[in-house]
């Protein structure tokens, strides 16, 4: 389905002069994303689940930063997507990393990429000049069936416009998120 407009956001958390953040495309959720999230979650397992309105892709991870770099950040972005416009990509697939013997994370593969590689290539390059590096669970069996089952759905195609610079507050309900700033292709 083309035609969802969604953006990159930048998430991060206040901890003193620092935040911990990473570059993303937001997902939106239709009912295939909310059904295998839903199936998860059902399972007696000993993972969290990113909760669905939460849910991207990550193209760099920052981790601790200081906030004064939070400009050149921005700045970085705005000068990784300035010869970039809209353009789709598929989520695809399921699969774990680092392997199904120790789960970390859960995925969706996206397919049609070549966009978000140079997006992502421009802001590792960019970023190493701040100093940013380029760079299990109970119910396994369970998980890795429902993961299996996926592997090959197409969950949707979703058009990529406009990067976000987010504030992320941590809660025990969970992350709060605040725009900061909006940079459009």
């Amino acid at each position: 389905m083309v035609g969802k407009n969604i953006c990159i956001p930048i998430f991060i958390m206040d901890f003193m002069n620092q935040f911990r953040g990473f570059i993303a495309v937001e997902l939106p959720v239709n009912e295939t994303i909310k059904k295998f999230h839903d199936e998860i979650a059902k399972l007696l397992t000993n993972i969290k689940l990113v909760e669905l309105e939460n849910m991207h892709i990550t193209l760099k991870f920052l981790g601790d930063t200081n906030e004064d770099n939070i400009e050149n950040i921005y700045h970085i972005i705005q000068n990784s997507i300035k010869d970039i416009q809209p353009f789709s990509i598929q989520l695809k697939g399921t699969g774990v990393f680092p392997n199904q013997k120790y789960i970390k994370v859960i995925w969706v593969g996206i397919e049609k990429t070549e966009k978000m590689s140079l997006i992502s290539s421009s802001l590792n390059a960019q970023l190493s000049t701040l100093g940013f590096k380029e760079k299990s669970a109970i119910g396994k069996d369970q998980l890795i069936s429902i993961i299996d089952k996926y592997r090959e759905v197409i969950f949707d195609e979703i058009i990529v416009d406009c990067i976000y610079l987010k504030k992320s507050t941590l809660t025990p309900q969970g992350p709060i998120y605040e725009t900061i700033k909006e940079i459009k292709f």
